[in-house]
């Protein structure tokens, strides 16, 4: 899962950051509000921690534009405001849900895992394709039962196919989502995470990941047939 973080205080930004990151999360940060706007127009992620009292524009100004340009990415805010008033109008504006400083990182975790579930089609804290189940919350994997040893790359590549199951992911769309970086065709580095995830996964017969000829990769229930162009 993929999350920007917009917040000055770089104390704060590291604390999150270091947080979100041991949750497997991947990070971005931006320090100004102009820079947040430029990072959540322009990328994907899966949720938005933003902080009110930032420099060059402010997160409300920031989360309005945000919300009239059609972005609908869950938005957290961060405020060392507590006065209902503020709440308000950051709610009123679009934003998930707020949080007011000081707070507790197992908080903040708690209620981005809650507007992401939220606002996504799948709702449950366990995504399962077939026999393979990942425990959003814990940030384990299971097959069958038993518990599979994923580094923290292998799981964000399993999530975001899981999250997607059936749906056919580009290599670029794997590359900005997972490694956070734009898709370089010289690279290889997909190919050899699905690989490794393939040895982990793949056993006794069952297959859950396909490649599709010239676009990149999905992943389904074993017992559907392959489809014209899957490998």
């Amino acid at each position: 899962m993929r999350v920007l973080v917009v917040e000055d205080e770089r104390k704060v930004a590291s604390f999150i950051k270091r947080g979100l990151e041991e949750e497997r999360y991947v990070v971005e940060l931006a320090t100004d509000g102009e820079e947040g706007l430029e990072l959540a127009l322009n990328n994907v992620f899966d949720a938005i921690v933003l902080d009110v009292m930032i420099p060059k524009r402010d997160g409300l100004s920031v989360l309005k534009e945000l919300r009239e340009r059609g972005k609908t990415t869950p938005v957290l805010m961060l405020t060392a405001k507590s006065s209902m008033e503020d709440r308000v109008a950051g709610l009123d504006l679009g934003a998930d849900d707020y949080l007011p400083k000081p707070f507790h990182f197992e908080e903040l975790a708690a209620r981005l895992r809650s507007i992401m579930r939220r606002s996504s089609n799948e709702k449950s804290t366990k995504l399962n394709v077939g026999e393979l189940m990942l425990d959003t919350v814990s940030h384990i994997a299971y097959l069958s039962g038993r518990e599979i040893e994923l580094t923290t790359k292998e799981y964000s590549l399993l999530e975001y196919l899981m999250r997607n199951k059936n749906r056919i992911l580009s290599r670029s769309m794997i590359m900005q989502h997972v490694w956070k970086v734009s898709f370089d065709p010289e690279s290889n580095i997909i190919d050899v995470y699905i690989k490794r995830l393939r040895a982990k996964i793949e056993i006794a017969g069952n297959r859950f990941i396909y490649s599709i000829r010239g676009v990149g990769y999905r992943i389904k229930e074993p017992q559907q047939e392959s489809a014209q162009g899957e490998e």
